[in-house]
């Protein structure tokens, strides 16, 4: 699936089973919560700290998946091409960074 079909099917998914899309101040409270899952797994781990027996049946890739949903719903609800959009932050990546990670002594 690409990301402009994954918009789609976000899109049809709020007007099949949602009222509406949050409003965008809701959404991005909801992304940083999200986000603050993932975080709150990876350091328990794959960090320092030890994870709690609460934590060990959280699902990491369902938890990314909360993310992505938050902000395909962003990009519609912006207007938002985010295939395109990541088409071009890649193609920049690619061109900036050729080299740059390469020659970074603190990698090798």
């Amino acid at each position: 699936m690409n990301i402009q079909n994954a918009q789609l099917e976000v899109d049809n998914w709020i007007k099949e089973h949602g009222v509406r899309y949050f409003n965008e101040l809701t959404n991005m409270a909801q992304l940083t919560e999200e986000v603050g899952e993932v975080a709150r797994i990876i350091a328990r781990r794959y960090g320092e700290q030890s994870e709690k027996e609460s934590d060990k049946d959280k699902d990491l890739g369902e938890e990314l998946a909360d993310v992505v949903f938050v902000v395909l719903c962003l990009a519609n609800q912006t207007g938002i091409d985010l295939q395109e959009a990541f088409d071009r932050k890649m193609d920049k990546k690619a061109k900036r960074d050729h080299d740059r990670h390469h020659n970074n002594d603190k990698l090798k």
